[in-house]
Order: structure tokens, then sequence, then C-alpha cells
């Protein structure tokens, strides 16, 4: 009956309730996918340093890590890979020659990290080869090919067919130097990653550094989904916990790669949930300064059900169900439209070009998917019950501090 009761009154000033519910519904609104979109510009970040910049898993020699030398490789890297393939969950595999290096052009010189890669693995393991801005993705046979960034080929001011001349310490800490011609330019989603990083043929450079074929300073992991990184990276470590242990090789997911990301990972969900929170918070005085006025119209009324024979627990009862309602039927269209709105946008996806340069720089892309797992959607319809319960204890003791005797005199 209370229950019954109280769904009624909410209804009693139409006007008043469906005033209430909007505020909450749009309040939820702006604060979930608001959330959403904060998780789709990280999560994007993360999946564009994974498809083309680190990968999931990466293997070093832990010298390489500290002096970044070519001399300090990988020497069985046919052994290694081998032993990876028998792990589960592991979507491609490709090694890599790195060699810190200075690029010249015709007109400007500046710093550049030259990969040597196996042009089929790499395809397998990362994007670079879908970036191509201009010319191909070694496609054509040619002497010393090499790709690189839309920003380093604008800062060297070169296109596609220039030659730029490569200076490098070799093996034997000699200087050398090689002559490499643009066939392809790429852009990313980072700027930084852009200037900085080339891509040549792994047998090209091994030339100059007098690296052999089975030598790398890197073997990269790409996994079927990334939520395996964890799993597979300490399965890893087991199969070569006594590599490990004699300091032969480091094996380092995205997560301790790039520890930036994995906290703004975290972060960005944290503290967007903090500002949902204050949104209800703030939302939860506007429903108790409703649900006041609604008392003090009723006084009478309240009165005569007490004095009738209506209990104070049943009187709490039914004053905190009519907060309750009007907060959870806010909160349950606040989080369908959110759903939906968020699954729409998710297709869509929310293109920002026109400050693409501004989010690049920060390696941020310009196309946004916002996205949310249902588990925050679960979170958030608990912070609306317990809403709700904070915003219905005030109005509820206010109507019990009536007296029956004096109320049904008052005239309201």
């Amino acid at each position: 009956m209370v229950l019954s009761i109280a769904w009624k009154n909410v209804w009693r000033n139409k006007l008043r309730s469906i005033i209430v519910i909007a505020s909450i519904t749009i309040g939820l609104i702006g604060g979930i996918f608001y959330l959403a979109f904060s998780n789709g510009m990280v999560q994007t970040q993360i999946e564009s340093a994974i498809n083309n910049e680190i990968s999931n898993i990466e293997i070093h020699n832990p010298s390489y890590l500290i002096n970044d030398e070519t001399k300090f490789g990988i020497n069985n890297t046919g052994e290694i890979i081998e032993k990876l393939k028998t792990v589960d969950g592991i979507k491609s595999i490709t090694t890599r020659l790195k060699s810190i290096a200075m690029v010249s052009s015709a007109t400007t010189g500046t710093g550049i990290l030259l990969n040597g890669i196996d042009i089929q693995k790499e395809i397998e393991t990362t994007n670079i080869n879908n970036k191509i801005v201009e010319g191909s993705y070694f496609e054509k046979p040619t002497r010393n090919p090499i790709v690189i960034g839309k920003k380093l080929a604008d800062k060297l001011k070169v296109k596609i067919g220039s030659k730029i001349v490569v200076t490098l310490q070799n093996m034997n800490e000699d200087i050398t130097y090689g002559a490499f011609k643009i066939v392809g330019i790429y852009k990313t989603d980072n700027t930084n990653f852009d200037l900085f990083n080339t891509f040549t043929q792994k047998e090209d450079l091994n030339n100059l550094l007098s690296y052999k074929n089975n030598e790398a300073t890197e073997i990269a992991i790409l996994l079927n989904h990334n939520d395996l990184t964890d799993t597979v990276a300490a399965e890893i470590k087991k199969i070569f916990a006594q590599d490990i242990e004699d300091k032969d090789i480091v094996i380092r997911s995205w997560k301790e790669i790039q520890p930036m990301l994995q906290m703004m990972n975290e972060m960005t969900i944290q503290f967007t949930m903090i500002f949902v929170a204050i949104i209800l918070f703030a939302l939860s005085f506007g429903i108790i300064n409703t649900m006041l006025m609604a008392i003090m119209e009723r006084v009478r009324e309240i009165g005569m059900l007490m004095a009738i024979g209506m209990s104070k627990i049943k009187v709490f009862l039914m004053i905190m169900m009519e907060t309750i309602f009007l907060s959870i039927t806010g909160g349950i269209l606040g989080i369908v439209i959110s759903w939906i709105l968020v699954q729409f946008s998710f297709k869509t996806g929310i293109d920002l070009s026109a400050v693409g340069e501004g989010l690049n720089s920060w390696g941020y892309s310009s196309f946004i998917r916002p996205e949310l797992d249902l588990i925050y959607y679960f979170m958030i319809a608990l912070l609306v019950i317990f809403t709700a319960i904070f915003a219905s204890i005030l109005p509820a003791r206010k109507a019990l501090k009536l007296i029956p005797s004096e109320a049904v005199r008052q005239d309201i």
C-alpha cells in the first residue's frame, strides 16, 4: 500500500516531477557520455601505441634499455621465437634492429631512430603499412628503400623519391654512412613518433651495422587481444625464467614500457567516476529541495494520515519511497539513453580533425570512439540508488517531526 501511495504522490504534481526527473536524466547523460568519451580517447591511444609503436610485449637485452646501443642485441632470436610459438594467445612475432642515427637531406638534418624490419612480419604485427599517405610500404624493389613519417618529411623538406643520408655507428663502433631512397611517407596519431621513427629493410641495416641475420635488438609480440597481455607476459616470463635470471633478456608488457599510458587508463576512469558522483551529489540537493516543498504543501494531509493511525514508520517509508522513485526513474532514463548514445557514437565515431594537429602532438587520435564497459553502468546505477537514499532521509525526517494535532489545523 505504501509503495502504491508513494508512486501516485510522485505524479500529483506532474510538472515538478518531470522537471526533477529530467534534471537527473540530463545530468547522467552528460556525466556518462563524458566518461565514455574520456575512456574512448585513452583506449584509442593505447590501441594506437600497441598497433603502431610497441606491440603488447617486447623482449630486449637488458643493457640495450640502458644505453640504446645496437651492440647490446639478442643473439638467439630463432630459438626464442620457436619457444614463443608454443604460447597461446600470440597473434604474430617480429624481430627489429634499431639504431639511433643522424639523417641528412639537401637542406637540413636531425636525429632519428632507424628501424630495420622484416617487412612481412611487420605488416602482421603493426599497422604502419596502413598509415601510408604518400608512396608505398616497400612494394617495389629498390636499393636501400626507407619509409619516414610525414612530420619528418616536412622537417627535412623531402618527398617520395628523394635521397637522404643516414649516419650511424656500427658494431665495431666505427662511423658509417648509408644513402636511402624514400619510398613511402606515413602518418600516425602520434606526431612525436612520426618525427623520430623511420623504417627500412632489416637486411639493408644489417649490412651497415655488420649484424648477423639471427640477431636483433628487439622482439615484438602482438596478441590476439589486449586483455591477454598480463597472462601471456607472465607465461613468457616463466618460459624464459633462466634467461631472465642470467640477465640475457628482459620481457616487458606495454604497461611497463609506457607506464604513463597505464596510469592514464586507470586515472581517467577514477577521475571521471568522481565527476559523475559530484553531479549526482549536486542533483541530490535539488531533489531534497523539491521533496521539502512537496511536504510543506501536504502538511495537513500528512497530519491527517498520522491522526487516523498511519504509523511514523509508514509515513517515513512513504516520503522516502517518493524520493527514491523520482531518483530511480531519472536514473534509469539517464543510463538507458546514455547507453544508446554511447553505442551509436562508438559505431559512427567522433571526428575532431579540426583540432587534430593539437591532439596528435599529445599522442591522441583525432577520431574518437566513446566506449564504456557494462560494469561502469552498474556502478553508476548503484551511485543513483545511494543518491536516492541520501536525498530521501531529510524530507522523510521533516515529515516525522509534524505533530498531527497541529498539522490538521493548518490550511496550506
